[in-house]
């Protein structure tokens, strides 16, 4: 059927008009318009006209099962499906349904890119992070698989992971402040996304893990009180403390010479210091290097933390 019944033609014939049209050389689609491609290059040959060259592409199939990816796997696992975040009816209840996009779940632009152009296809070499020129280059159709291609929600993250550690600090730092109301100079958030950015997947992991370099602790991570926190720790972090603050230069390097020198007078491990200086100082019980934190601090809001830690776990 070419028309329907009010006059206005189906989809295939609307289709096919348009592509030519707009001079349309290649068809890439889904494997799902198989079906039509016999009818599509009949109405090619009736209009006389040059049929474009057909390309299928195998489906985007559910991760914990058979199927084509649908949005319930997405909502039903936690993931988005859709690149940004819209409203859809419903072809069953006539329902509109609002979704989330990966732009707004916080997914960088590259690392969605790069990760769609994965499913189903592969360069044949081991390299796996390609810029958008790259990609142009390397694709072919020749290297598109002809099974369906398993949604992967992890591998999707580890893409967002590799981008967001190779974007700069200062790119990262416009982005934090678009999203969160911060009153520190640009120089010093691009300073917090360097120190947060390798443990993060999204910008707002780094608020989230990071928000005891903005903000004084005001609680201490449990587990590394309770394991780590002795009877002696206070005699100990108090001499610490003084180590620190007869340091003239207050850079990570330099603490972390004054602090092997500690540890070497003391006759101590890293393991017997360093977490209860985090605990002190953090409030938690892991994160980036401690020197380096320190040295983002500064050499008056580190001590006065520590004076606030030892007063309140004693």
């Amino acid at each position: 059927m070419l028309f329907k019944s009010d006059g206005l033609p189906t989809y295939h014939l609307a289709n096919i008009v348009d592509d030519h049209l707009m001079k349309i050389s290649h068809v890439i689609r889904g494997e799902e318009w198989l079906p039509s491609a016999p009818l599509h290059i009949l109405l090619y040959q009736a209009f006389g006209w040059d049929a474009p060259k057909f390309a299928h592409l195998p489906l985007l199939l559910r991760p914990d099962g058979n199927g084509k990816l649908s949005k319930r796997d997405g909502d039903r696992l936690g993931f988005p499906v859709f690149p940004i975040s819209g409203n859809l009816k419903d072809p069953k209840t006539g329902n509109m349904e609002s979704f989330t996009g990966y732009r707004e779940s916080g997914y960088l632009n590259n690392a969605f890119i790069n990760m769609l152009a994965f499913l189903g296809w592969n360069p044949g070499t081991t390299q796996e992070i390609f810029s958008l020129d790259q990609l142009v280059e390397a694709f072919s159709l020749d290297r598109v698989s002809k099974a369906g291609a398993k949604f992967d929600p992890d591998k999707t993250k580890w893409f967002q992971q590799q981008y967001l550690k190779a974007t700069s600090d200062e790119d990262l730092a416009q982005m934090l402040k678009s999203q969160f109301n911060l009153a520190e100079s640009d120089e010093k958030i691009a300073q917090f996304c360097h120190l947060m950015k390798e443990r993060a997947t999204f910008i707002k992991d780094m608020m989230e893990e990071g928000s005891y370099l903005l903000n004084k602790p005001t609680s201490y991570d449990e587990q590394t009180v309770s394991k780590k926190w002795k009877q002696d720790s206070a005699a100990l972090m108090t001499e610490w403390k003084s180590r620190l603050e007869a340091l003239s230069t207050f850079d990570a390097p330099s603490i972390e010479t004054a602090f092997k020198s500690f540890l070497e007078e003391k006759s101590l491990g890293i393991g017997a210091v360093l977490p209860l200086f985090r605990l002190l100082v953090t409030g938690a019980g892991m994160g980036p290097s401690m020197f380096e934190i320190a040295a983002y601090l500064g050499k008056e809001e580190c001590l006065n933390r520590m004076n606030d830690g030892l007063a309140k776990l004693g």
